[in-house]
């Protein structure tokens, strides 16, 4: 396979550039035609991609597949989940800011509304039905495995073998179960790696040097290994403003780097830990629902916002994290392109990126800490784990989370 800086000999001139025209569709036309997208949209982004690269650029040819993989590749650099920015970016090129918008709105709507539908059911049946709550009781032990299962994918890309990117990923992790607030983390984690790649190795010790005294006279005032994140989240005690949620929303879909996995660790600070609107029980359910949909993964934070503040918290949340999906392309995607370029942001975000990792990381031993309680919920979890390292299927997770819910409903039921 070439490598990332290989360029096809005259490739781009001797295509024609007929051969490639995005077309200015009518509104109506291009939502449909997003709307499709969201309605097919299974299997994850990689499928997601997949789909619409074959339809747009293989097919009707809107551009290049030299193009589209450098676009792609600016996406990949930035928060928020790439199959929808990059149907935020067709609409833009067939019908500018206007088309943008609709083709993202098309795409996120089936998602957002069966999460929505959802939701309702959960609060109105599903946490007052024994046998709703022995079904998401199977389903939790199947999102944990998940959740392991990204952390490999996820690092595996990320981390590679810099010994650098595993330190930071270890030493953020480390820093989130001592309750260090996580932008200060991802901030250490992203000039560390510029250093690193500055040639400045002696700086970017001392600065890990430093940061490990600092993670162990913490550890040393608490007095013994830090309590899992959310180990004591299980009550809920607040109720957040539409603003509050709104922000929450932003903050979560600027700091998703690497997948919408990666947006774990900061709604579940904000929603569990310090929000605590929800529990780690509800939050899990909510991720354990997302897996059902045809829809990025980040659609269960429809699922958190309507817990939090029913049907307008849903809205506010939901419109937060998307919101710098969208803005990137509408506002500044022409500048971004020659931003990401810089080697120097290329370095920072790959140690933001590696610092995710560790947050992650750090989150999924609480949830594992939280679900694997007994033998039946262990064995969800190995049997799930088994299935998504062995299956390369579209159905794969909503499959395993169907299952697990039907194993909790016929075994756990009244346990």
């Amino acid at each position: 396979m070439p490598g990332v800086g290989y360029k096809p000999p005259n490739k781009d001139m001797s295509e024609s550039p007929a051969a490639f025209n995005s077309p200015r569709e009518t509104y109506l036309k291009l939502f449909w035609r997003f709307l499709k997208f969201g309605l097919l949209a299974w299997g994850g982004p990689v499928a997601q991609i997949a789909m619409i690269r074959q339809e747009l650029v293989e097919e009707e040819k809107w551009i290049s597949p030299d193009k589209f993989n450098r676009v792609l590749a600016v996406y990949q650099a930035l928060p928020g989940p790439e199959a929808h920015e990059l149907c935020v970016y067709f609409g833009m090129l067939s019908r500018g800011r206007v088309g943008a918008l609709l083709a993202g709105l098309g795409f996120m709507l089936p998602g957002f509304t069966l999460m929505f539908g959802l939701s309702w059911f959960y609060v109105t049946y599903g946490i007052n039905s024994p046998l709703f709550a022995a079904a998401f009781l199977g389903m939790q032990p199947a999102v944990a495995a998940m959740i392991v299962r990204a952390i490999h994918r996820i690092g595996g890309h990320a981390l590679h073998d810099d010994p650098w990117l595993w330190g930071i990923a270890f030493a953020i992790g480390l820093g989130h179960l001592l309750k260090i607030n996580f932008l200060i983390l991802l901030l250490i984690a992203g000039i560390v790696y510029t250093l690193v790649k500055r040639d400045q190795r002696k700086i970017a010790l001392a600065l890990g040097a430093v940061f490990s005294v600092w993670e162990i006279s913490l550890a040393v005032g608490i007095g013994s290994l830090p309590i899992f994140p959310g180990a004591n989240s299980d009550t809920v005690s607040n109720t957040p403003s539409v603003i509050a949620m709104l922000l929450t929303g932003l903050r979560s879909g600027l700091l998703t780097f690497g997948g919408a996995y990666t947006v774990i660790p900061f709604l579940q600070h904000d929603a569990v830990e310090v929000g605590k609107w929800l529990t780690n029980s509800q939050f899990l359910d909510g991720l354990a629902l997302s897996g059902l949909l045809p829809a990025p993964l980040i659609i269960f934070s429809t699922f958190v916002g309507y817990i939090g503040g029913g049907a307008t918290g849903a809205i506010a949340l939901t419109v937060g994290i998307f919101a710098p999906a969208f803005c990137f392309t509408i506002i500044g995607h022409d500048l971004l392109e020659r931003v990401v370029e810089n080697q120097s942001v290329h370095a920072f975000l790959d140690g933001v990126t590696a610092g995710v990792v560790g947050l992650i990381g750090a989150t999924a031993l609480g949830i594992l800490n939280l679900t694997l309680t007994s033998i039946p919920a262990w064995g969800v979890f190995s049997v799930a784990l088994i299935f998504l390292f062995r299956s390369r299927a579209k159905w794969a997770v909503a499959v395993i989370a169907l299952s697990a819910g039907v194993f909790g409903a016929l075994f756990l039921h009244g346990g």
